[in-house]
């Protein structure tokens, strides 16, 4: 078969965004089979058996010229998660699971050039079901094992993993210490919830070769449980913004007293707080909430510019 890919998040650029991991895992398993497999260009690439197009994100325009294919399959979270009315809603129908045998398959990390990095999960679900998350609804309100490391690395520099709540996995142990074996640098590309943060994980955690962790303060009512999490964390691996980011959701359910209040918090720690905004796309430029993400997340005005009220007059 003669098989065509489309990443429509890259908008036909490969290499230009994230590599899209379930377009490589297809690749893998069809080049297995014998199958001649390409990026789908429509003036070059002639006529197709089979093209697939996959898209992670929703907002992404899908792709708007002619396919010339017998057949056409379209999947990934962009296609089965929709924005409305401010949270995200999953359509079980237009969700296309890969098939077991293509899921569990070495993907073909050559279709983007990457020699040094391993993309992949572990554990799938999140137990927390939050309004601006599809996980839940797309994977199931439990986080569970799915792979072991070896699945999608083979002894690659890097390791990008991108499970959504590892630390709510009851294997949690199994999979971290696989990763601190491993001996290769790891990104928890989602975020580490530091709720679930106990010493023996941090500890885990300090032996693993890590250039940064991220961590996620996404409500202001788990305050009480947030910030005390942080300073054991801290005092326990004695990580300090160097290696330590802190997600900060604005826009969502909190005041923009909220908001400073919490960058304050993980200031005061020494850690580095990024802002991000929900539905950033629906925000006016200029608005207050677009300059309290310009300032925190511009790391040398932040630093030298003592508060938001000071910076909002520069």
């Amino acid at each position: 078969m003669k098989i065509g890919l489309i990443d429509v998040d890259n908008d036909g650029k490969t290499g230009k965004r994230f590599p899209n991991l379930a377009l490589m895992k297809l690749s893998a398993w069809h080049k297995q089979q014998g199958d001649t497999v390409e990026w789908y260009q429509p003036m070059f690439s002639g006529h197709m058996d089979r093209v697939y197009m996959s898209k992670v994100f929703s907002w992404t325009k899908d792709y708007e010229y002619y396919i010339d294919a017998d057949e056409v399959i379209k999947g990934g979270s962009g296609y089965c998660i929709s924005l409305q009315n401010g949270r995200e809603v999953y359509n079980k129908e237009a969700d296309k699971p890969l098939p077991f045998e293509i899921e569990h398959i070495m993907p073909d990390y050559s279709l983007y050039g990457i020699t040094d990095t391993a993309y992949g999960f572990m554990s799938r679900g999140c137990p927390r079901g939050c309004g601006f998350c599809h996980v839940a609804a797309k994977e199931g309100k439990k986080s569970y094992k799915v792979a072991d490391l070896k699945e999608f690395w083979s002894g690659q520099k890097y390791i990008e993993l991108l499970d959504p709540n590892t630390l709510a996995c009851e294997d949690w142990k199994d999979i971290l210490w696989q990763l601190a074996n491993s001996g290769a640098y790891v990104d928890f590309n989602q975020g580490v919830d530091i709720r679930l943060m106990t010493e023996k994980k941090a500890e885990i955690i300090q032996k693993m070769r890590t250039k940064h962790i991220h961590f996620a303060w996404d409500s202001y009512k788990d305050k009480n449980i947030i910030v005390p999490k942080l300073k054991m964390f801290k005092d326990i691996t004695n990580w300090e913004r160097s290696k330590v980011t802190v997600y900060v959701l604005c826009g969502f359910d909190t005041t923009m007293e909220e908001n400073l209040e919490r960058i304050q918090i993980i200031r005061d720690l020494n850690f580095n707080p990024y802002v991000t905004l929900y539905d950033s796309q629906h925000i006016e430029r200029g608005s207050e909430l677009k300059r309290l993400q310009r300032w925190v997340n511009n790391k040398w005005v932040f630093w030298k510019c003592g508060s938001f009220d000071e910076y909002m007059k520069m």
